[in-house]
């Protein structure tokens, strides 16, 4: 697509990334400093006005200023249009998992890094009361410099005390919390923490740790693996939760997880068992996760990096040479960026291989109007 200007604008439209049913993304640039962006652009409604979830979005991400989140630079708005510009980063996390690991499992000095930034970022979103609701691999972007930045804020919501409560109608559904998934709506940071520890499993390994076919399904996938709770532990659930829809499930032991992923070590094994524990009381929080051995072990981890402090990856990887770029300059993948059009629900069931949604187009961490 040829490169075109509209007026007034601050900003050159280079190629479409995506497009859906209210938003398209281009990269674009910045006609003063020349430097790459991307702009979500939102047509707006003449009776309708600005979408909810595009409010949402840029009065949470204006307070979100952080090396591991999207930056959102600028909003420009007319009566017909809404844009929305962004930093550019060339891929997602799947994608790049995808192209660099072996069969989707990333080495053990990339999850490390990864892990840690994606952990720095969850971290300061929850310091800032906020809950992102829809952490997946989709969701994070990789830029140039292998720095991993939490994208999409499309679902996050503000809390705070008292407790709010909260739509159980979020987070895709291989990422999503065992309370969540029965109903919980008084949940907190904890559904978070759970997607970082799917994350994890997947960077690992490189296949969904948790892959269900809905609600009842992805409970049974979790009780398989990390065991079904005792009657006790249930009725602890329900009482922090009253909205919590108990059932009889069959009895699960518990699996040994280094079993489910043999290549991991016993740090990464540790670390999450703390991030997927069923009751989310049990669960760590960011900040304790960044502090966990795995990460402050230097015995654990020989990776160069003084404890607590993670640099982004070398690009030593099986498919580049020390030295070369992570990725050759060229257009972004077309497709990146995934689109839910509104009318779906969000807890619509996703089969491995096809898109979320009826219809759904793709276009990665900068999301779209719901």
């Amino acid at each position: 697509m040829s490169s075109s200007q509209t007026p007034n604008s601050k900003f050159i439209q280079l190629e479409r990334l995506g497009e859906g049913t209210y938003a398209t993304v281009f990269k674009g640039r910045s006609r003063t400093t020349n430097e790459i962006v991307a702009l979500k652009e939102i047509n707006l409604d003449a009776e309708e006005g600005t979408p909810s979830t595009a409010i949402r979005e840029v009065s949470l991400m204006k307070e979100l200023k952080h090396v591991n989140i999207v930056r959102l630079h600028d909003v420009m708005h007319t009566e017909a249009k809404l844009t929305l510009v962004f930093e550019y980063c060339e891929q997602d996390l799947k994608k790049y998992m995808d192209s660099h690991g072996d069969r989707g499992a990333l080495d053990p000095v990339t999850v490390r890094s990864f892990m840690y930034q994606l952990l720095k970022g969850t971290a300061f979103c929850h310091d800032n009361q906020i809950l992102h609701r829809d952490l997946k691999p989709q969701n994070l972007l990789i830029n140039r410099k292998g720095e991993l930045k939490v994208g999409d804020f499309g679902l996050a919501r503000a809390f705070g005390v008292p407790v709010n409560t909260f739509s159980n109608e979020v987070v895709t559904l291989w990422y999503r919390a065992p309370d969540v998934l029965m109903g919980s709506r008084t949940y907190s940071t904890s559904i978070d923490m759970w997607s970082c520890g799917c994350i994890f499993a997947e960077m690992i390994s490189g296949t969904p740790l948790f892959r269900g076919r809905d609600n009842q399904d992805q409970l049974l996938h979790i009780m398989r693996i990390i065991g079904t709770p005792t009657d006790a532990q249930f009725q602890k659930m329900a009482k922090d939760s009253p909205e919590l829809q108990l059932k009889q499930f069959q009895r699960y032991p518990k699996m040994p997880l280094q079993q489910v992923l043999p290549k991991a070590s016993r740090e990464a094994i540790d670390l999450l068992e703390l991030l997927i524990k069923f009751d989310p009381l049990e669960r760590i929080s960011a900040h304790e996760a960044l502090a966990h051995p795995y990460f402050t072990n230097p015995n654990s981890a020989p990776y160069g990096a003084p404890p607590g402090a993670m640099p982004p990856p070398a690009f030593n990887f099986p498919h580049t040479h020390p030295g070369q770029a992570l990725m050759p300059p060229q257009a972004a993948p077309q497709n990146m960026y995934p689109m839910m059009p509104p009318q779906q629900p969000i807890m619509s069931m996703h089969q491995p291989g096809r898109p979320m949604y009826p219809g759904q187009q793709t276009y990665g961490a900068y999301g779209a109007p719901r």
